[in-house]
């Protein structure tokens, strides 16, 4: 049955999930604070990102999974309260050892929250209800980073990096309350764990994404073999951590892909642009975060008409066109000179890039759970935020094994969308068979 109100379902998944992303954000505007800060040296300082990738990464799908197997509410409030919980260690901590190992347990609250929030969703809402609300958790999906970067250019300019993280707990105490009392209590499907399937797939994907990280050929390819493992040893399971039928459907697997490599492109791109300004304008944490205005404002603005959008001109249209704009929105920032100021190199092609995401994410995600039967969601849920957490450490490394220019990095970034481009025109925007 439709439902005709949201209720709080929606504000309290779109909620968590806003928190998470931005936290991940404030990473990238507030790193020179805490090496400073921490007296950290640029290694030991990349690990207090990599700590966080690696756990958020690595447990996504065994998160995704248990919640099909233990219920959503009770996975949901262990989210939370470990996410909350490693945010105030960190904010009350001058330890840099403790701040990296606080990082790793972060990770595995986020990669609890993540999975559990889309699936939550997929419970309460159907028809045009559900896909709504999956526009609006797409629309989170974009600007929870832009903001997470203003937010966290902010409080590190007027208070502290460690401001960023304590900002967290409160937020989690009230998304804790209101879990408790409107996240309604359904049980999971009674299984068997599949207890070396979770131990492969945990072990693969934070090789795979510590490789990528540190440029590591070695740990990349122990983390291949390790997932091609997990894979064989899935196909051969009754109750597996990755049931294989996700993939038979054609639109789900091409959202898979085009969703890792949407974040191929994206994720470098809001890692780069902030070091640019800063190099070029001499822009501070806080400018650097709010540059990125242009496009969390068409992004925000799209989404409230993407409902509408999708309804009548279907939502694989609405995802091609999305993937076809941001292509011309970075082909235009590739084009112009940063010599030619921040309005003409970037906020105007921020522009064209903003309605690109807001029309590409709900979509992809909306594809992502295409068929997907119920019992299924949180397992559906977990591999696109699988493939959205592992697209950004590959685009990442691949463009800074392969070129050290701004306009290198940006014909990267193109390159990455252009593939998604054919890959969403192949697989996921003609018709189902």
């Amino acid at each position: 049955m439709t439902k005709k109100r949201f209720g709080m379902i929606l504000p309290i998944t779109l909620l968590a999930y806003f928190l998470i992303l931005m936290d991940n954000s404030i990473i990238f505007t507030s790193a020179t604070e805490i090496g400073q800060s921490l007296h950290l040296t640029q290694a030991s300082l990349s690990w207090i990102s990599n700590a966080y990738t690696l756990t958020f990464g690595g447990f996504l799908l065994l998160s995704g999974r248990l919640s099909d197997l233990l219920g959503r509410k009770r996975i949901f409030l262990i989210g939370l309260t470990v996410f909350g919980l490693s945010s105030l260690m960190i904010g009350l901590s001058d330890n840099a050892n403790v701040v990296i190992i606080m990082r790793a347990i972060q990770g595995i609250g986020s990669s609890i929250i993540a999975p559990s929030t889309l699936a939550l969703m997929m419970d309460s809402y159907q028809g045009d209800m559900r896909e709504r609300a999956i526009a609006y958790y797409g629309a989170t999906a974009g600007i929870g980073s832009s903001l997470g970067l203003l937010i966290g250019g902010g409080l590190t300019t007027t208070f502290s990096w460690q401001a960023g993280f304590l900002i967290n707990v409160p937020i989690t105490l009230i998304l804790l309350i209101l879990s408790i009392y409107f996240v309604p209590n359904k049980k999971g499907n009674k299984t068997g764990i599949d207890y070396i399937g979770a131990l492969l797939s945990v072990i693969g994907l934070a090789a795979l994404i510590d490789g990528l990280t540190d440029n590591q050929l070695s740990i990349i390819l122990s983390g291949i073999v390790i997932l091609i493992l997990f894979i064989l040893f899935e196909r051969r399971q009754k109750n597996p951590i990755l049931p294989l039928a996700l993939f038979k459907n054609r639109v789900r697997s091409g959202a898979y892909l085009a969703r890792m490599l949407f974040m191929m492109a994206m994720l470098p791109y809001w890692f780069f642009l902030p070091q640019v300004w800063q190099s070029h304008y001499q822009f501070t944490a806080f400018q650097s975060g709010f540059a990125f205005m242009p496009l969390t404002i068409v992004q925000f603005v799209v989404s409230l008409f993407l409902g509408r959008l999708a309804k009548r001109f279907g939502n694989n249209s609405v995802l091609l066109v999305g993937e076809f704009l941001l292509l011309a929105g970075l082909s235009w920032t590739a084009l112009t000179a940063v010599s030619a100021g921040y309005w003409l190199a970037f906020a105007l092609p921020m522009v064209i890039i903003g309605i690109g995401q807001g029309l590409v994410l709900a979509p992809v995600t909306s594809a992502g759970l295409y068929k997907a039967p119920d019992s299924l969601a949180g397992i559906a849920s977990g591999l696109t935020n699988t493939a959205h957490q592992i697209g950004g450490p590959i685009g990442l490394s691949l463009i800074v094994a392969t070129t050290t220019s701004y306009h290198g990095e940006v014909n990267r970034m193109i390159l990455f969308t252009a593939i998604a481009l054919v890959v969403v025109a192949t697989f996921v925007a003609r018709k189902e068979d």
